[in-house]
């Protein structure tokens, strides 16, 4: 039955199953249980990014542990210093921390970035396809520049929707409870930082399910921030 899917698809299916039975969960059931399942949300997401991977490469590898790693220390001197991001704390649903950090931070880190970066690669290649100009003909810094800042800027979109409903459910908390804008425009710089990683390292860029893990995500936060109480 299921060599009928390819893994793509099956990624899909599996990702949209558990989003959706996490809304209905926090919206009718049990909230504060399904909010602690969270990070086994998070660990399914990554374990079907990389099973989605088709070049499973040391530069990929590398590229996902230095995302990681890097994502999770900018939220230690976030939360412990106020230095980026702004004065906030993280909650207990995120599950076991270090430093006041939950770990699970990281690969959040390298969900939304991975994700970011292949939607809009993939946009890109979409777009010179559909022009007169060929693929190799497109100047390197050019896709470079595309591939980074808009990736980046989805990533700062992405974090603007996930932000209040976060708060909600008590991921984290801001002082005074206002999302600064500073917090913004630290996600774009290191968002640009770990996008300029993914452009640069060699690994396969196409991913569709990572296309569709992203929208399954951002349509999860935009119903609970239209019907969370």
């Amino acid at each position: 039955m299921l060599k009928k899917y390819s893994s793509y698809q099956l990624a899909t299916i599996i990702a949209l199953f558990f989003h959706c039975v996490g809304i209905a969960g926090i919206l009718f059931i049990d909230r504060e249980l399904f909010i602690k399942a969270t990070p086994l949300n998070l660990l399914l997401s990554f374990a079907l990014l990389v099973y989605t991977q088709q070049q499973k490469n040391g530069p990929f590898f590398i590229f996902m542990v230095v995302v990681m790693i890097a994502g999770f220390l900018s939220e230690v001197i976030g939360v412990n210093t106020g230095l980026l991001f702004g004065e906030y704390a993280y909650g207990r649903p995120l599950g076991i921390q270090l430093w006041k950090v939950p770990l699970m931070i990281g690969v959040n880190w390298f969900i939304i970035i991975y994700c970011c970066g292949i939607s809009t690669h993939t946009l890109l290649l979409k777009i010179v396809r559909g022009s007169a100009v060929s693929e190799h003909a497109t100047p390197g810094l050019l896709k470079a520049v595309a591939v980074v800042v808009d990736g980046a800027t989805l990533a700062v979109a992405f974090d603007w929707l996930m932000e209040p409903v976060a708060v909600k459910l008590g991921y984290w908390a801001w002082q005074n409870g206002d999302i600064p804008a500073y917090n913004y425009i630290c996600w774009f710089l290191i968002s640009l930082l770990f996008l300029g990683l993914f452009h640069f390292f060699r690994f396969d860029k196409r991913n569709k399910f990572a296309v569709n893990l992203l929208l399954i995500q951002a349509m999860f936060f935009l119903l609970l921030a239209t019907f969370l109480d």
